[in-house]
């Protein structure tokens, strides 16, 4: 079985530890019940050892949860989604760290990011997911740029899912004036992010070069948030070789904070949608009031 990062292993195990408190067992008599030496359960909930969707199921089992949502998604961080997923089709140009991105954005109710350098990735067009793929990956060959542009243009289903991903982005100006592809395809790239932005269920936000210096100009991330259980949210930085993986509470409360904060020095969602426009047309002139009364 394919290893999962270890922040959905301990993700899985304070859940299914809080399950069993619950239940009103200890963790003997759930081992007992299962079969199993007392040592596993210890193992699955404090992260160390990873669970097999059957094990969860088992341990659900016995926990009398029938919650079906709650087992699906308890299943998918043991790994189900990893291995059935439609992206395990592209495992041989695909690094296991984006692979599991994937499989947590699929999973999520709500994504929060950050962008100070490019387009997110769920609302690219085809040409500009090509143009950036060469240009950031100018090795690889026409087969897989064009997995690559595929992947991503599938990862989109989600904002059309029942229910969507719902989404909240962030966007530096810089995203917006980067001339990713040449004129007509960060053209059709704007009036794209024009249209999302018109969308119920995505909420845009631009933050002006005249907001000046902020939190958000260190690095972008993600924050996904999970149907039924919260402490589940996990922020996503990405490096260039890999991702870093952030749980605990702390962490989680301090980039809430600074989204929150980003938020404030942001345009608002109808002074963002018409700074996107007036960028795509070529009206320059346009500046915002930098408030942020629609969020």
């Amino acid at each position: 079985m394919q290893q999962i990062p270890a922040v959905r292993r301990r993700k899985l195990g304070a859940e299914l530890r809080r399950q069993r408190d619950l239940a009103g067992m200890t963790s003997g008599e759930a081992a007992r019940r299962a079969g199993w030496h007392q040592s596993k359960v210890s193992r699955i909930e404090t992260g160390r050892s990873s669970a097999r969707p059957e094990d969860v199921a088992c341990l659900l089992d016995i926990y009398g949860v029938r919650d079906r949502e709650l087992r699906d998604l308890l299943a998918t961080l043991a790994g189900k989604g990893t291995q059935r997923g439609w992206w395990h089709d592209f495992r041989d140009v695909l690094p296991p760290e984006y692979r599991d991105f994937i499989s947590l954005e699929t999973g999520a109710c709500r994504a929060r990011t950050m962008e100070n350098s490019v387009v997110p990735g769920l609302l690219q067009t085809p040409a500009y997911a090509r143009a950036l793929t060469r240009s950031v990956l100018p090795r690889l060959g026409a087969r897989e740029v064009d997995a690559l542009v595929e992947v991503r243009t599938a990862r989109q289903a989600v904002l059309e899912q029942d229910p969507p991903l719902e989404l909240h982005a962030l966007l530096d100006e810089a995203v917006l004036r980067r001339n990713v592809g040449g004129e007509q395809v960060m053209g059709a790239q704007l009036r794209h992010l024009a249209e999302a932005a018109r969308m119920p269920r995505i909420r845009l936000q631009v933050l002006p070069f005249a907001a000046g210096g902020h939190i958000g100009v260190t690095g972008s991330f993600v924050i996904f948030s999970f149907p039924l259980i919260a402490d589940l949210d996990v922020v996503v930085i990405d490096h260039l070789t890999s991702s870093l993986y952030v749980d605990r509470q702390e962490d989680l409360r301090a980039y809430s904070a600074a989204f929150d904060r980003l938020r404030s020095h942001a345009l608002s969602y109808d002074d963002s949608l018409a700074f996107i426009s007036g960028i795509g047309s070529g009206n320059d002139s346009w500046i915002g009031s930098g408030n942020s009364k629609g969020a």
